[in-house]
């Protein structure tokens, strides 16, 4: 869905990219600095009420995911270190964005429980939901795709929790929020379905790997006569 507009972003922040490669700025540093400001704008903004700001302040540090991947295959310096910071540090994001909101609605700002308890469960399947595809891959299976993944439900919550609030309408954020719970839930039923599709379809791999013989991982002492 936001292949397009990805595309579109690469074109505009490519100048910046190389700026800080001339500068001789790491991919890494920029995914640190990156997560560091989402995290920062969340947990300082959302649960003091100030969504907007908050949003805009995350919305900045978001284009280094863009950044830093641009960055990585420019320079030539894609690995699989730089790949799992990239989505261990995402993981960090994704809950400040959610735990901000969950903060807002827990604390005197929004004051609703309810909310606060839906927005926990949307983090929570969100979370769920990244977890599947990486265990199934692990597995040597395929668990991708969904009704939502990462990128809908980070730029769902940002743009309309900004209009919620700019047009203090707090039912906006509200309705995304539910939404946003049941399309995760959604899409982790839709990715474990498939998984068991996979693993129905090929009974002969479906097994894991026997574990030694003497079952503590030592192989026994040899025999004496």
């Amino acid at each position: 869905m936001l292949n397009r507009f990805r595309q579109f972003w690469t074109k505009v922040i490519s100048p910046i990219a190389n700026l800080l490669l001339k500068l001789g700025v790491s991919a890494d540093a920029v995914t640190l600095v990156g997560t560091i400001g989402v995290c920062a704008g969340a947990l300082i903004f959302f649960p003091r009420g100030h969504i907007w700001l908050g949003t805009v302040v995350i919305t900045c540090f978001v284009f280094s995911d863009l950044i830093d991947g641009y960055m990585a295959r420019t320079s030539g310096t894609s690995s699989k270190w730089g790949s799992y910071l990239d989505s261990t540090l995402d993981r960090l994001g994704d809950g400040a964005i959610f735990g901000g909101l969950v903060l807002y609605y827990a604390g005197s700002a929004g004051h609703s429980r309810w909310m606060a308890a839906v927005t926990l469960w949307a983090l929570v399947m969100g979370a769920t939901t990244s977890y599947a595809r990486a265990k199934a891959e692990s597995l040597g299976l395929q668990a991708s795709g969904g009704l939502a993944e990462r990128s809908d439900r980070l730029v769902s919550v940002l743009v309309i929790a900004f209009f919620s609030d700019v047009l203090n309408l707090p039912i906006l954020l509200k309705i995304v929020l539910w939404a946003l719970a049941i399309a995760s839930t959604i899409t982790v039923v839709q990715r474990t379905l498939s998984v068991r599709k996979q693993v129905l379809a090929d009974p002969a791999n479906a097994g894991l790997d026997k574990p030694p013989a003497a079952g503590n991982g030592e192989a026994h002492p040899p025999a004496t006569s």
